[in-house]
């Protein structure tokens, strides 16, 4: 199932001189996805790159049950469709219809077990549970695929970091490490407005802008 989306799709704010970049945003959930309450995951996803990236974004939305054969064929027709980012809510704690670790690392070609260190880091900040989510991150062919938790705020706190009361990172987020992860893997280059997330790459891996 297809969740709706906005008419416009790219950002208005996205630079068109930047190369232009296809998402997969995947929401897991019984619930959500057979009508018994409004799915709050993909507008987080979508809202929060929206913000971050400058590059004209293209979003694939998915909404879909707690189903491993269901997540892992959706990871699989997004990454084909062209998605360099693939990007997952629900789904990652220990509950038995918890799956989507399980269909994501069906999937995969390489394991990037940092991504998945990361978040847990920062929601350690908050809760002590925490330990128990288990998110992962893969690559499969040239499309870096990461599992999120599933609340709004918990997205934008592993995606972005933790800022102190004068805007300073006090933890980094882990987007700041996805435009150089998928430069590696032959993606399109990401640029992110250093306000929501400073993306980062070794000095000769930065691309100078382009002139117009």
């Amino acid at each position: 199932m297809n969740a709706p989306t906005s008419p416009d799709q790219a950002q208005a704010s996205a630079d068109d001189s930047l190369d232009p970049v296809r998402i997969g945003i995947v929401s897991v959930s019984d619930r959500a996805s057979s009508g018994v309450y409004q799915d709050k995951g993909l507008p987080a996803l979508q809202d929060w790159l929206t913000q971050a990236l400058r590059n004209p974004i293209q979003f694939e939305p998915r909404l879909i049950p707690d189903e491993q054969g269901r997540i892992s064929e959706a990871l699989i027709e997004l990454v084909d469709a062209g998605c360099a980012l693939v990007l997952t809510t629900g789904g990652t704690g220990p509950a038995p219809r918890d799956v989507t670790p399980e269909a994501t690392l069906a999937v995969a070609d390489k394991v990037m077990p940092g991504f998945g260190e990361q978040m847990r880091q920062i929601s350690l900040r908050f809760v002590p549970t925490a330990i128990l989510s288990r998110q992962v991150a893969v690559i499969r062919g040239q499309s870096l695929i990461i599992n999120l938790p599933g609340q709004p705020k918990s997205i934008q706190e592993t995606l972005g970091g933790l800022k102190d009361v004068e805007g300073r990172t006090e933890v980094p987020g882990i987007f700041a490490a996805v435009p150089y992860c998928i430069d590696l893997i032959g993606g399109p280059y990401l640029e992110t407005d250093d306000r929501v997330c400073a993306a980062f790459r070794p000095k000769n891996a930065v691309r100078p802008p382009r002139q117009v």
